[in-house]
């Protein structure tokens, strides 16, 4: 069930959701029970970590079975390519399990090759076709690429919601995935004064729009460049969101945990 702060009297520790990390990665997976132990440790009790590619599919489903993660399954578009395509067949029986609750990580990556596009875009509509004949959000991967990817949302009348990972952008670029049924994942991009497009944005998105992310073992925050990004690391995430909007970590803590249950119809 969706926490409240009654549930939380014996700790006032804020209780989080890692939205997105890739704790089955080979940069984490080697002491993945270190790096849960540690972020439990902070208070990250729960974690979604997205396939990027159908090798990790059937491995990920052992992960969730020991660990009791949250998972999704699907092709990152940096892995696009004819092999991966042809293995989608395999991923509607594997998707419509209920152990998997969303498809991802998806999506459309315009800061690779051109000549990667249109096999990208193939990859990306096949999924979201499945997604939506499976009735599950998904989780998608985003630069440069926002446009079209509301375009292919549009296109296909997809309407099952998810999360647009590692947003960056301005207010009305958010706006317009969140107008589509979609969760906005904030993760270490606000902790950089350079993003300030995003730093402003973020103070002026509704509370349940959002959701937490580290996308560990990348995107590291600032002041940690060049280290491995961890789930424990979430604290920070919402301590910066907390000071940017002004408002109580506790209170934004709850409601983005809240979100993200939510979102994946898991009643925990």
């Amino acid at each position: 069930m969706p926490i409240t702060l009654s549930s939380q009297a014996a700790d006032t520790r804020p209780v989080l959701f890692d939205s997105h990390c890739h704790l089955d990665l080979p940069e984490l997976l080697p002491q993945l029970e270190l790096h849960l132990a540690n972020a439990k440790a902070v208070g990250v009790e729960s974690f979604l970590v997205p396939a990027v590619q159908s090798s990790a599919w059937l491995p990920l489903l052992e992960l969730k079975r020991c660990y009791g993660f949250y998972i999704a399954l699907g092709v990152h578009p940096w892995w696009a390519s004819q092999t991966e395509v042809a293995a989608l067949t395999e991923l509607e029986a594997l998707a419509a399990l209920p152990e998997v609750c969303a498809i991802g990580e998806i999506g459309l990556d315009f800061a690779l090759d051109e000549q990667s596009f249109v096999l990208q875009r193939q990859c990306f509509e096949l999924q979201l076709q499945l997604a939506a004949k499976l009735k599950k959000p998904v989780i998608l991967h985003h630069r440069k690429s926002q446009n079209e990817l509301l375009q292919v949302l549009k296109q296909q009348q997809f309407n099952q919601g998810g999360i647009l990972h590692a947003f960056s952008g301005s207010f009305a670029q958010g706006k317009a995935f969140i107008d589509r049924g979609f969760k906005l994942g904030i993760g270490g991009t606000i902790t950089y004064d350079r993003a300030e497009k995003t730093r402003k944005a973020v103070k002026q998105f509704p509370l349940d729009a959002l959701v937490l992310e580290t996308d560990s073992p990348s995107m590291p925050l600032n002041g940690f460049q060049g280290q491995i990004n961890t789930p424990a690391m979430l604290p920070l995430v919402l301590k910066e969101l907390a000071e940017l909007r002004g408002e109580d970590p506790q209170h934004i803590a709850q409601v983005l945990y809240n979100n993200t249950v939510q979102l994946f119809q898991y009643r925990l």
